[in-house]
């Protein structure tokens, strides 16, 4: 950047400043944050016979709208060479090149993908965490390699004082990011006061930038010099080169513009409707009675995503604190393509703060799917079939929270059920079952679980089990369900069955609230300061 201030250039101009061979950085979160006229504008240079070609792309986890949108613009051979992402289940097209081998993939956990990039920033050489031993992130598992075109190890085990850690590096040195805020002045300085979530996007352009790179920056409008509040700029001005101003960027990719979802504005939470009655929301429920008051919570993607609506449906939100990978605390997260987001934050940080305090500890209590389930507890999440999701913020969840539920149907593909005030009906059986004699791939180390005292639930649609000593306990089964044909018959192992199998509570299954406000306040809070799981 020169004295006058950066270049503003349109999408194409910048676009044209990505060279053949470029590691580059690509900002946004899920479905928000993402500098989409810039990366559509790559994406048609490259159509149009203009190139790049090869890039190596860092982002640090799943940017898209499952179809479209996000990383879904670098899908196409030639395009990218290599990828370091922290999830792929949002860019199905990019995911389709890793699981055809067309590319080389890394999938490393959120957390280490966010401290990557302080890490290039301060000209660090990698990551040391204990996130991810004991599973496919381990180099004994394979590194976090994700097809056979990956060779390159770049996970390694260290040995410090006696512990074992997991080392992260990257290969390369960064020399483009694109990345996105709300508004610049005419010096670059780049506030966020639009955006939902405010992401690594200094880190990395303090990388690019003392690299000798080139920071690319879209913003929705401009002001003059100076005028912007200085607690509300995210990147100073001399970081960024190249301004786009986009005045039609969307908030999130499902959303142009609310402002309960960046703290301008709160709305009640009666605004929010329930969510329908399906085996989905049986399982939000019940995973929800495991809530304790003042519990500080993470919530992921798929089922546990709908927490939050329970919460707001049965007057507890204010009582707990649900907060979300990106960095948002507080509020009624979003899920879907508000994923990420939430509405009614009271906090947005920075992802890499918020990643510290979950690699620390500092949860209550965590709520995930799962897609398969091993004889042993073991979890998957990450590659089956021929999805190549990635871990996302999981690993770094798991492994540090002491109390996990997972939620999700006992068994997939093409289950038929409805969901009545008697309970669980099945139509058609799932052709898919989930509950296996091993998992295709350990996102989730049981062992490493029972090692560290966490405490571990399974919730489906029509039973409920927990991981003991030597496997899955059945606690609870639906009403409606058959204990044999319905649940033992639809796994790959037996389990045991708890001699005080009760039925899961009636309420999950009728219509309206559920009433547990009261007894949920005579619950117990859980200690302030629980044992590590690190």
């Amino acid at each position: 950047m020169g004295a006058a201030g950066p270049r503003i250039l349109s999408a194409e101009a910048a676009a044209a400043l990505v060279q053949d061979g470029d590691f580059l950085f690509v900002g946004g979160n899920g479905g928000t944050g993402t500098p989409e006229a810039v990366i559509e504008a790559v994406e048609r240079r490259f159509l149009g016979g203009l190139g790049p070609h090869d890039l190596t792309l860092f982002h640090v986890t799943g940017i898209g709208a499952v179809s479209e949108h996000g990383m879904c613009h670098f899908a196409h051979q030639g395009l990218v060479k290599r990828v370091y992402g922290g999830h792929y289940g949002l860019q199905v097209p990019f995911m389709a090149l890793i699981d055809g081998n067309h590319i080389e993939a890394y999938n490393f956990p959120q957390g280490v993908m966010t401290g990557l990039c302080r890490a290039l920033a301060a000209g660090q050489p990698g990551v040391l965490t204990h996130v991810g031993l004991d599973t496919y992130m381990d180099p004994r598992l394979g590194g976090g390699r994700m097809n056979p075109r990956t060779t390159e190890e770049l996970v390694e085990t260290v040995a410090l004082r006696g512990q074992e850690f997991l080392f992260y590096r990257v290969a390369e040195t960064p020399r483009v990011a694109i990345l996105r805020g709300t508004t610049a002045d005419e010096d670059g300085y780049v506030s966020m006061e639009h955006e939902a979530t405010t992401r690594e996007d200094l880190s990395i352009a303090q990388a690019v930038h003392n690299a000798g790179g080139i920071v690319i920056c879209q913003v929705k409008r401009m002001v003059r010099r100076g005028s912007l509040h200085p607690q509300m700029v995210k990147i100073p001005g001399f970081l960024v080169d190249v301004l786009v101003v986009e005045p039609g960027q969307m908030q999130t990719f499902g959303t142009v513009f609310d402002p309960s979802r960046c703290g301008e504005t709160r709305v009640p939470t009666s605004a929010i409707l329930p969510d329908p009655m399906s085996e989905r929301r049986v399982m939000a429920r019940r995973a929800a009675l495991e809530l304790r008051p003042g519990d500080v919570v993470n919530l992921g993607v798929g089922v546990s995503a709908m927490i939050p609506n329970v919460a707001a449906e049965e007057g507890i939100e204010d009582l707990i604190t649900l907060t979300v990978e990106a960095g948002v605390i507080g509020g009624v997260p979003g899920h879907a393509r508000e994923f990420g987001t939430a509405i009614n934050p009271r906090a947005i940080l920075d992802q890499g703060y918020q990643f510290d305090f979950y690699d620390g500890g500092g949860l209550s209590c965590a709520f995930l799917s799962f897609a398969q389930v091993d004889v042993h507890g073991n979890v998957n999440v990450t590659r089956f079939g021929n999805r190549f999701a990635g871990s996302g913020g999981f690993i770094d969840i798991t492994q540090n929270t002491r109390r996990l539920v997972f939620s999700g149907t006992l068994t997939g593909g093409g289950l038929d059920l409805s969901v009545t005030d008697a309970g669980i009906a099945i139509t058609r059986e799932g052709k898919i079952k989930k509950f296996l004699g091993a998992v295709e791939q350990v996102s989730f180390s049981a062992a490493l679980a029972r090692k560290k005292g966490q405490q571990v639930s399974f919730v489906t649609e029509r039973a409920v089990f927990e991981l003991v000593d030597d496997g899955l306990l059945l606690t609870e089964i639906a009403p409606g369900i058959r204990l044999q044909e319905d649940v033992l018959d639809q796994m790959e192992f037996l389990p045991a069955v708890s001699p005080n199998l009760r039925p899961m509570d009636s309420r999950l299954f009728g219509p309206g609230p559920m009433g547990i406000r009261d007894e949920f306040l005579r619950q117990a809070a859980r200690p302030r300061r629980p044992k590590k799981c690190a």
